[in-house]
């Protein structure tokens, strides 16, 4: 890649990345308190993505086939239990995808 190409890429990573920092800024102004939306999207959202993951985790497992399903739930299990200990959706999810992705790549191949 040349340092033309380089240099454009981290421009038009850094303008995303101050893009995200104004946004919140932009929409909600100096107000002190929270939007009641943005309240509900935070009590909503990380129990879905975490029913997401499983639902993608399980969509493929064919329990007829060895070892189809064994990483799955390992991994299922070590987000639930890494949960109900921590309680840290962020910890939990990253925790799970890395069991599973070691489990599919190294252990179960």
């Amino acid at each position: 890649m040349n340092t033309g190409m380089s240099i454009a890429t981290i421009a038009i990573a850094a303008l995303c990345t101050f893009a995200t920092r104004l946004v919140p800024f932009v929409l909600f102004g100096r107000k002190r308190t929270v939007p009641r939306i943005v309240v509900f999207l935070g009590n909503v959202l990380p129990p879905a993505i975490i029913a997401t993951l499983i639902v993608y985790c399980l969509k493929s497992v064919n329990l007829l086939a060895f070892p189809s399903g064994i990483p799955e739930l390992i991994s299922i299990a070590a987000v639930v239990l890494l949960h109900l200990w921590k309680r840290n959706t962020l910890l939990s999810v990253g925790a799970g995808t890395i069991c599973y992705m070691i489990l599919i790549q190294c252990v179960f191949v």
